[in-house]
């Protein structure tokens, strides 16, 4: 029995030793319990939206004030006309748009009824729902609290349009998603493992001392990646559209080009884990933990950033899906073109020169 004890004991010594291991046992869970904990919500908060005041009398005046007081909603924007809300959609910053129509008090006053329209963007159609179900209960609420006031009772009536998406089909927000966590974890998880596997074998010290350049080299072993990580955009985009019904408004060939520039960055970013993993499984936990996870939860993918807390939110600036998601949704949903998605666009330019040069430096040094 001692034996066993001590053989117990020393199992314990060798897994309290090893880093990885207690990262394993105890980072992790803990990471997975926070990261879910925060942002699986059904709860609405700090979320933009414009309004468009016609009326600008004092009932309209105390909406908007019931709706920004509540906690729900930041007022991004206050319209001019009906020709500012597409272009204010399409910009990405707010996510609805109330609008009130004109002599909105005096309507309630004589005819006894008014309406509000209540313009969602339903290319994320879960939280689209949210939105306008919180903003049509807090109408109502203001609603009951008025016909204390009135001696007869008045009616105002939300009327909900959603855009982009009218019948909040959930193929419109998944196949974004999909197509950037495909991408970016074949394109990284491969290359990574490709290149990993060289070192493993002992052949990449003979692929360096071939008449091939280093440069020569990675490209030679991510160019086939490129090729069919494109394919595999390619026929996510067709299989959306002839199979699921999802619609590319915008330009096809945009839409092309922007996948390309996400493909090099995954592959620069798995270029970047080959660099810092010494075996292929060290790199395909880095690659699965480092990006799975993240691509679900801190993309926007599934869970609204804008509901989470304020550390979070600015985690998910550093996540490349983020980008890429709101890319392929602006292009396909919306039909924007380039001069709406650029800033996205240099973010993921920006992140491939950084991955590259990392990986250059990281390189380097592990020659030296």
């Amino acid at each position: 029995m001692k034996r066993f004890i001590g053989f117990v004991r020393k199992e314990f010594y060798h897994i309290f030793r090893d880093p990885r291991t207690m990262v394993i046992l105890f980072g992790i869970p803990i990471v997975q319990i926070l990261l879910f904990g925060f942002v699986i919500t059904n709860e609405i908060k700090d979320a933009k939206i414009a309004i468009l005041d016609q009326s600008h009398d004092e009932i309209t005046k105390e909406i908007t004030n019931k709706l920004i007081s509540s906690g729900y909603f930041i007022l991004e924007q206050k319209l001019k006309s009906n020709n500012y809300i597409e272009d204010s959609f399409k910009k990405g910053n707010i996510k609805e748009v109330i609008v009130f129509e004109s002599n909105f008090e005096q309507k309630l006053e004589r005819e006894k009824k008014a309406s509000i329209q209540i313009l969602a963007d339903a290319s994320d159609p879960n939280t689209a729902s949210m939105l306008t179900n919180y903003t049509s209960a807090l109408i109502y609420q203001y609603l009951r609290e008025l016909n204390g006031e009135f001696i007869n009772n008045v009616q105002i009536t939300p009327e909900v349009r959603m855009l982009y998406n009218p019948y909040l089909l959930g193929v419109y927000m998944f196949i974004p998603g999909i197509m950037a966590m495909i991408l970016m974890l074949i394109s990284a998880l491969m290359t990574s493992i490709s290149l990993v596997r060289e070192k493993e074998l002992g052949t990449m010290e003979v692929l360096l001392v071939s008449p091939l350049r280093p440069l020569q080299i990675v490209l030679g072993k991510v160019t086939p990646y490129f090729f069919l990580s494109f394919v595999n955009a390619l026929s996510i985009v067709l299989l959306g559209k002839f199979v699921f019904g999802m619609p590319v408004t915008g330009s096809f060939v945009l839409l092309m080009i922007e996948s390309m520039l996400f493909i090099l960055l995954a592959l620069s970013l798995g270029i970047l884990i080959s660099t810092v993993s010494d075996s292929q499984q060290s790199a395909m936990m880095i690659s699965m933990f480092a990006l799975l996870l993240p691509t679900i939860l801190l993309s926007g993918f599934i869970y609204p950033i804008e509901n989470m807390p304020a550390i979070l939110q600015w985690i998910a600036y550093l996540m490349p899906p983020r980008w890429f998601i709101i890319i392929i949704k602006d292009i396909m949903l919306k039909g924007v073109g380039l001069l709406y998605v650029w800033k996205e666009t240099l973010v993921i330019i920006f992140m491939i020169f950084l991955f590259i040069i990392l990986s250059v430096k990281k390189f380097q040094v592990r020659l030296e």
